[in-house]
């Protein structure tokens, strides 16, 4: 018991700690069942645990974790064609975004991504014309640009990677995993080599990433078991609940 307590960062108690591994578990299952959500869950569950300045940081430990387990489950669904182009255009993107003073206020740049989200999910034209494999080196860039200033854009780039495009629901799942491995790489390699210290959380993060491995696995019996008809649907609804949210994010008064 002791042990476990030392393991633990600064100010986290142990009822905090396994409500977080809790989570953690739910988060993977819903992202692995779904294709994406369990972000955004962990984020608002995070922030009401972690200091401020850790949030970002160890929640993009504990993403990149989440994220490599599902790449590793679903890696003979992963469409690494897309993959390639997407880390060439999120190269580029990041580099801009951490040199460029972006002058459009975040409310309005959220509303921006959720009206783009909404439109591409439900709008019948776009949501029939597949983006070519080359197409998603915009895709990258833009995706890791917006990450800069606006913070999870898993429901930003599940448009382009909905199984209408793919053609198939574990394709989805794995793809848009690997992209956000990598996206989640990206922004940890830039956290640590602005000075934030990660050693003191990485035996807790390590923990959730192996919770999150579990719900993975969870998550991907549901998928498989999930007919294609309902998980689309699912799909869509979930991506529509979540570009509501970022929409509130928006309005609401600060």
């Amino acid at each position: 018991m002791e042990a476990i307590l030392a393991a633990l960062p600064a100010g986290i108690d142990p009822w905090t700690a396994g409500g977080l591994l809790a989570v953690s578990f739910l988060a993977s299952l819903v992202t692995a069942a779904m294709g994406l959500g369990g972000g955004l869950l962990m984020l608002a569950v995070l922030a009401g645990a972690l200091p401020p300045a850790a949030l970002i940081p160890v929640h993009g430990v504990v993403q990149l974790g989440s994220n490599l387990g599902r790449t590793v489950l679903f890696r003979r669904s992963t469409r690494y064609g897309i993959l390639l182009w997407f880390a060439l255009g999120a190269a580029v993107g990041v580099s801009i975004g951490a040199g460029v003073a972006v002058n459009l206020p975040r409310p309005v740049l959220l509303v921006v991504v959720a009206a783009f989200i909404l439109i591409s999910t439900w709008a019948p034209r776009l949501g029939s014309r597949p983006v070519p494999e080359r197409g998603f080196l915009a895709v990258g860039a833009a995706t890791a640009f917006i990450s800069m200033f606006v913070g999870a854009t898993g429901p930003f780039l599940a448009p382009f990677l909905s199984p209408e495009r793919l053609g198939d629901r574990q394709a989805t799942i794995g793809t848009m995993a690997a992209c956000m491995s990598l996206k989640h790489g990206l922004k940890v390699a830039a956290f640590a080599a602005t000075g934030f210290v990660f050693l003191p959380w990485l035996p807790f993060a390590a923990a959730m990433i192996a919770t999150g491995f579990l719900g993975s696995l969870a998550g991907r019996a549901v998928v498989v078991r999930l007919p294609e008809r309902w998980f689309r649907l699912v799909f869509r609804l979930l991506l529509s609940a979540l570009a509501l949210r970022i929409l509130w994010q928006a309005l609401a008064p600060s």
